[in-house]
């Protein structure tokens, strides 16, 4: 069916221009999401299984049946419906889902409201029309000639976040563990991320993987952009590289935060035996599931960085880890970070700094933040109410950080 809107209940459903409002009032919907309510309500005199349903929205690309829940789930909420009532979009077990609500088709681009627009999935390098929905894929070289890929999104002052464990910025937006970063951080801001070498859209063969190669990726994203002194956002890893490039590059770098942060891996960190045996294990089990691709391996590293999500959360982390760069480079990342250790850069930075974390952190314990605030000379310690290494949507703990994040890059 190739109709451009379709009405049902208070919804108008906009094919061509992407856009779901209800009473003329714009509602966001990640991109997944936006694409599998669109092929259900175009096909809605039939039932949908859910190998059309992955190969509509996710396009040949391997992905597990979690995040076809998540999209679903996602969608579902969107138009207030949910997996209890499926007033609007019904599971028949076994056979699939159907768009079941009366509705009426009308010409295109005749949807009220003019709010932002949700583009369905298409080629990476693409730019959408405005505001936060508005994203450019470019790319860049870095000194030694290493091609880096970086998004700009939004509109207003800049952000730059570093790139911390294996991103893919074409699709992070796309999946629930990196969407409400997205979209809490370009509200009225512009955010600028990137692949780091060896990942991502960046390339894959780099003869080094280090905090020097680090700093020069993020060297080459800041000329490409031909930004003065921006604020740097560091989450996990990239913490560590934000640290670093502020400590280095005084001039470039106006505010400094830091979450979920680290300045020593976890072999550099262990203080005796027993921690230095736990963090030799940790790295072997990452390994051998790297390696081997073994699910249970890699679900238990996934547990890590959101150990109070949901075990599909851990699924949609594992695939996205697999889009994002070969087993071999992902070794190679796994075996730097554990030994990576800037702490003697720390007392060097002179930007003001927000260190934010969890203060039940799974993957990375509050004795790091601790840490950093001892170290850093101009700095505020925030401790969250949370056991997630990266905080989820739903959790208190996230509107806090974005609160906090909002209010010291508005001082």
């Amino acid at each position: 069916m190739t109709d451009g809107v379709f009405r049902f209940e208070s919804f108008d459903l906009d094919v061509i221009r992407g856009r779901l409002s209800r009473n003329g009032q714009p509602i966001h919907v990640e991109p997944r999401a936006f694409a599998l309510l669109c092929h259900l309500v175009q096909n809605r005199d039939r039932v949908v299984t859910k190998a059309e349903l992955l190969d509509a929205v996710w396009r040949g690309r391997f992905v597990t049946e979690a995040a076809l829940t998540t999209a679903l789930r996602t969608a579902r909420r969107a138009v207030g419906d949910d997996g209890s009532r499926q007033r609007l979009i019904r599971t028949l077990q076994r056979r699939g889902y159907q768009f079941v609500a009366p509705t009426t088709p009308g010409p295109a681009g005749a949807a009220t409201g003019s709010g932002p627009t949700v583009s369905v999935p298409g080629p990476p390098a693409r730019s959408r029309a405005s505001g936060a929905d508005r994203e450019v894929i470019r790319f860049c070289r870095a000194r030694d000639g290493t091609r880096i890929a970086y998004a700009v999104s939004g509109d207003g002052p800049p952000l730059v976040r570093t790139a911390n464990w294996l991103t893919r910025i074409d699709v992070e937006r796309t999946v629930d563990m990196w969407s409400h970063w997205f979209d809490g951080l370009t509200r009225d801001r512009q955010l600028i991320r990137y692949d780091e070498r060896g990942s991502g859209l960046s390339d894959w063969t780099s003869p080094g993987i280090t905090v020097e190669d680090w700093i020069a990726d993020l060297d080459a994203v800041i000329d490409a952009m031909e930004l003065d002194r921006i604020p740097l956002l560091g989450v996990s890893q990239g913490g560590a590289v934000a640290l670093a490039y502020a400590a280095q590059r005084p001039e470039r770098v106006s505010r400094l935060i830091l979450a979920g942060a680290y300045a020593r891996g976890r072999l550099v960190r262990a203080a005796d035996d027993n921690e230095r045996d736990a963090a030799a294990v940790d790295l072997d089990v990452a390994r051998l599931g790297w390696l081997t691709q073994d699910r249970s391996l890699l679900r238990f590293f996934a547990s890590q960085f959101q150990a109070d999500a949901a075990p599909e959360r851990w699924d949609e982390f594992v695939a996205l880890q697999r889009q994002t760069t070969s087993a071999e480079n992902g070794v190679r990342f796994l075996e730097a970070l554990a030994h990576i250790d800037v702490s003697a850069l720390a007392h060097q930075v002179r930007c003001p700094t927000l260190i934010i974390h969890s203060r039940e952190d799974q993957r990375v314990p509050v004795a790091e933040a601790a840490k950093l605030a001892s170290l850093i000379p101009d700095n505020r310690l925030v401790l969250l109410e949370s056991r997630n290494h990266l905080l989820t949507g739903s959790e208190p703990a996230w509107a806090q950080f974005l609160h906090h994040v909002n209010s010291f890059l508005a001082a």
